[in-house]
């Protein structure tokens, strides 16, 4: 029991620092006059987990404890995400530097989320627990956490400023001093056979396999569909403040605490993925995270903050992310885990990452930036506002430019999952 409690610490920590700035920095970046440029910092996460990743869990396997470089990665992640606050907070902000800081902390970052995940299997293996069982109700208290941050920011008047940057690296800071205090996971000492089984690169050749190979394209459009909400959900709810009819609502003023409820959704939902991999297996829990996503962005297309349907189908929108996300994200960790080699299981797991968080990150969030500056942006323009609000038909404009583009994702999300019904060919035996 201490030792799941140590890695339910872990898992709070890992994802409460995420959770500090990742559905809310969008509304910063547009406050500072970086509306357009908010697609490219949630790509950039997307960039460095195309070889971050897979780096990081290449010396994990053969070099570094994992435990060890878990605390490394956080501690220069959180001293960079500072630096990247200290150039928000001034008055003339430079970009250039502003967005290297970020892009060092969230290179650094990115690989702690499979780096994590590696070292809780890991830890419950050595003590004769079984993975499936255990994990999730550890990793709850990752999404526990990611609320708890979430509702800090909000309520504390961070969502729209460069301290929940500080906020984050606070909680970096915390993290990767308690990681060197985790229990030791050996690296592989076993002669290579080979410079690609030396250098840990053997992961990649699950590409070969038909099925895996598959599995992980499709984890990728699972990925772009999960960057579209992180990036845009918030100044798309945010932005009813600037438009006639709808400023002034709770819900608007509140994007950041409206949003959580997806992550309080998680919360339950994670605990239902022992019971649907082992009923259901993989094929059939993937089908029903994409059909949740069709969902998801429907509501939100359908949804505002002000009106009482508009705000029951947002509320639905943020219910429904929770089998969206721990249905593809959690059950695809596990599954990855399973099938492969214990030899090169966090190099495996740095391939999902760089599947999902990696390509999949980037291309979502620049394909969805730019079918949004075409159809929301292009109609901002503040010296067309009137007291802060824009006119009615302007406003008009700027709705039908959102609910189109979430329209959009939802047609993406529904031609994936029929594609993945087709192409995936997996036969499940159901326990009991």
């Amino acid at each position: 029991m201490k030792i799941k409690i140590r890695l339910t610490v872990m898992n709070f920590l890992q994802y409460g620092l995420w959770g500090a700035y990742l559905t809310s920095m969008g509304a910063f970046l547009a406050g500072a006059g970086f509306g357009s440029q908010i697609g490219w910092f949630y790509a950039t996460q997307g960039f460095v987990s195309l070889f971050m990743p897979a780096i990081i869990g290449i010396v994990a396997d053969r070099w570094v404890p994992a435990q060890k470089l878990l605390g490394l990665c956080h501690l220069i992640a959180a001293a960079s995400m500072a630096g990247a606050a200290y150039m928000g907070a001034q008055t003339h902000i430079n970009f250039a530097w502003m967005f290297t800081f970020y892009t060092i902390s969230v290179a650094f970052y990115m690989p702690t989320i499979a780096l994590s995940n590696s070292v809780a299997y890991t830890v419950l293996r050595q003590n004769n627990f079984d993975t499936i069982k255990a994990f999730p109700p550890i990793r709850v208290f990752g999404t526990v956490g990611f609320i708890c941050a979430m509702l800090t920011t909000n309520f504390a008047g961070f969502q729209t400023s460069y301290t929940q940057w500080y906020f984050s690296a606070v909680l970096g800071t915390i993290l990767g001093i308690y990681c060197f205090t985790l229990p030791n996971c050996p690296t592989n000492k076993a002669e290579a056979k080979s410079l690609a089984e030396a250098m840990g690169l053997k992961a990649f050749a699950l590409f070969k396999e038909k099925k895996m190979a598959i599995f992980f394209i499709f984890s990728m459009m699972l990925g772009m569909m999960l960057q579209i909400t992180n990036g845009f959900a918030n100044p798309f709810i945010t932005g009813f403040n600037e438009l006639a009819g709808y400023t002034g609502s709770w819900g608007a003023n509140n994007a950041n605490a409206l949003i959580s409820l997806s992550q309080m959704s998680e919360t339950l939902c994670i605990l239902l993925i022992p019971f649907a991999l082992k009923r259901f297996g993989i094929k059939k829990v993937m089908l029903i995270s994409m059909f949740a996503w069709v969902l998801r962005f429907g509501f939100l297309g359908l949804g505002n903050p002000s009106t009482g349907v508009g705000i029951t189908l947002l509320i639905t929108s943020m219910i429904v992310y929770g089998v969206a996300f721990d249905f593809f994200n959690v059950s695809g960790s596990l599954y990855v885990d399973q099938e492969t080699d214990p030899a090169i299981r966090s190099s495996a797991q740095g391939v999902f990452m760089l599947m999902t968080n990696g390509f999949g990150a980037a291309i979502g969030s620049l394909a969805a930036g730019k079918v949004i500056n075409m159809l929301v942006y292009t109609h901002l323009d503040p010296a067309l506002m009137v007291d802060g609000v824009y006119p009615p038909a302007i406003s008009q404009q700027i709705m039908s430019g959102w609910s189109n583009s979430w329209f959009i994702f939802a047609g993406f999300g529904l031609v994936t999952a029929v594609l993945f019904a087709i192409l995936f060919k997996y036969k499940h035996v159901p326990q009991n």
